[in-house]
């Protein structure tokens, strides 16, 4: 099935600018996985590190940086730098090394306040189909992983790419949802909508602008219906405008200046688009036409920008903004659109392992100036280093935000259980992949056990005080108990209830579910008293989004709750 947000679009032809001589240094996470001999990353084994129980490898994933002082681009370079003779037979350095290797952000990177968040799709033929995303939290700086979590197919994180909004505090990204189904009001709109198979009611895929809580790694869709342009960037600039681009290759010939026309003299190749970060729409021109053929009069959508005149494969890539500069993006995108040129002079697909010659799969930097959509490529980067995230060196726009993304600090040095129970921490409990283990829960006089959780599903509790966990299939895993205060008939007269109430309080990551208190108040508190959420409920069940790492207090009606998240 297809599907289309717009029906027709027409490029202006607009005169490129020059290139800036303003020196920038940009980092980024590595992403090259194109060399001679196939795709696959390189590395170098140091060998087996007995007290880590792992083995060691230096691999070229991790942070690089590059500097454009307006006339030549450095070659990337990893910074911090790894040296075998710096960490041999130090583990801690070993274990900081050999981490790069899961650097890897083939679903989308997150550069956000000195820190980074990486998604990597896992292959669901050789994991769980619950399991598909590796989401890895770092800091930036130093190349530290900070924590690992596995998150479902559901959570539908691969994304074109995520940013920071400096005027409103929040981090906006382009996701591509799966198994979506799009609602009447998008669906009823002829002029955003052409449904080409003519059945509406089946489920589809697509890309929408979703807001990203960082913590929970929960994306809320902002965008009605969905996208079916093949995003390969997304980037926001200081005065909070968000801007992506769109894959776009073209056989059109190369003019004077390096960009490609089309026969009317058109800039192609790669489109410039902006979002309205409040719809979720992008920003379109309506443009009445008249068909030349039956002279009806119809309504088109152009873009108000122009293409940057580059054609760009669908591959990952990144774009940034340098904070003091809202009007250029600086985008690494590829230097044509992964084809080459053979002995006859014409455009074909050429074997990868002549690149150096044929210039597939060349990458470039290149600046967009975002008032035109015009591209002035910049210089070819050398070894065709490609960046799942770019950020300008000290001049982020979310340099400074003061964001949180961890939520609390986790192990990253094994497979454990989190055992989650009020009131002042957690019990991380080293486990073994593959095992079950069996708990007897013992609440404090005046308290009955309301919910156990385990990774956001309930587990039945055996005679009255046994639950036994699920296989452990990742990394971090969280059993949550929610605890229920016991009703009390006077201070001379303590009568205890023996079970929980029928209204239940379920722990998750980043919040709350509370079942079975439809038409109830619910009130949640912190451990100071401070009230933080009062609403009434409505349905079967309502969902609450709160901080991690905290105790809350959650009343229900009469019934009062204790859960740590």
């Amino acid at each position: 099935m297809k599907r289309k947000l717009l029906t027709s679009f027409s490029l202006a032809a607009l005169l490129c600018l020059s290139a800036s001589a303003q020196t920038v240094k940009l980092n980024g996470v590595g992403h090259n996985n194109r060399y001679d001999d196939g795709e696959q990353m390189k590395s170098q084994y140091l060998g087996w590190n007995s007290t880590l129980q792992k083995s060691i490898f230096i691999v070229d994933q991790g942070l690089y940086t590059m500097t454009w002082d307006g006339s030549a681009l450095t070659t990337p370079t990893k910074e911090p730098p790894v040296n075998k003779a710096d960490i041999k037979g130090n583990n801690d350095k070993e274990l900081w090394a050999s981490n790069f290797n899961m650097m890897y952000g083939n679903s989308g990177t997150l550069y956000v306040d000195g820190k980074l968040i990486t998604i990597m799709s896992r292959d669901e033929q050789s994991t769980t189909d619950e399991v598909l995303f590796a989401v890895r939290k770092w800091d930036a700086k130093t190349g530290d992983l900070l924590s690992t979590e596995y998150r479902p197919k559901s959570d539908c994180l691969e994304s074109a790419g995520m940013a920071y909004n400096p005027k409103d505090g929040k981090i906006y990204g382009l996701f591509y949802l799966t198994e979506q189904k799009l609602s009447e009001e998008f669906t009823e709109d002829p002029d955003f909508f052409v449904d080409e198979d003519g059945d509406s009611s089946d489920e589809d895929a697509g890309y929408a602008l979703c807001e990203l809580n960082p913590q929970t790694m929960k994306i809320t869709p902002i965008t009605k219906g969905l996208y079916y342009y093949n995003f390969i960037t997304f980037a926001i600039n200081s005065e909070g405008r968000a801007f992506a681009l769109t894959s776009g290759a073209s056989s059109a010939p190369e003019g004077e200046d390096g960009r490609q026309r089309d026969i009317n003299g058109n800039l192609v190749g790669a489109q410039l688009c902006e979002f309205d970060l409040t719809t979720g729409l992008m920003i379109r021109n309506a443009v009445q036409k008249t068909d030349a053929e039956t002279g009806e009069i119809y309504t088109d959508y152009e873009f108000p920008l122009s293409a940057t005149g580059y054609s760009s494969q669908f591959r990952r890539q990144s774009a940034c903004f340098d904070k003091n500069n809202p009007n250029k993006m600086y985008w690494n995108g590829y230097f044509n659109s992964g084809k080459g040129i053979n002995e006859y002079g014409s455009w074909t697909t050429l074997s990868d392992k002549e690149w150096r010659t044929n210039g597939k799969y060349d990458t470039a930097l290149y600046e967009i100036d975002i008032t035109t959509g015009v591209a002035t490529r910049l210089s070819k980067i050398a070894n065709r280093w490609t960046f799942s995230a770019m950020w300008v060196d000290g001049a982020d726009v979310s340099d400074g935000a003061n964001i949180e993304i961890t939520g609390s600090n986790e192990p990253t040095d094994g497979i454990y259980l989190a055992l989650q129970h009020a009131d002042n921490g957690s019990i991380w409990q080293q486990v073994e992949m593959g095992k079950q283990y069996t708990y007897y829960l013992q609440p404090a006089n005046g308290w009955v056990i309301n919910s156990v959780t385990f990774n956001g599903n309930e587990l039945e509790i055996k005679n009255g005080s046994y639950v036994t966990t699920p296989a452990i299939n990742a990394n971090i895993s969280r059993l949550i108990v929610t605890f229920e205060e016991t009703a009390v008939n006077a201070i001379e007269d303590i009568q205890e209830e023996t079970s929980a109430s029928p209204v239940k309080v379920l722990g998750k990551r980043g919040g709350i579910i509370v079942n079975n208190a439809d038409g109830k108040q619910l009130s949640i508190f912190n451990a100071k008293g401070q009230q933080l959420v009062t609403q009434q409920v409505k349905g079967e069940q309502t969902s609450v989004e709160l901080a991690e790492g905290q105790l809350y207090i959650v009343k229900v009606g009469d019934k009062v709750m204790k859960i740590r998240l």
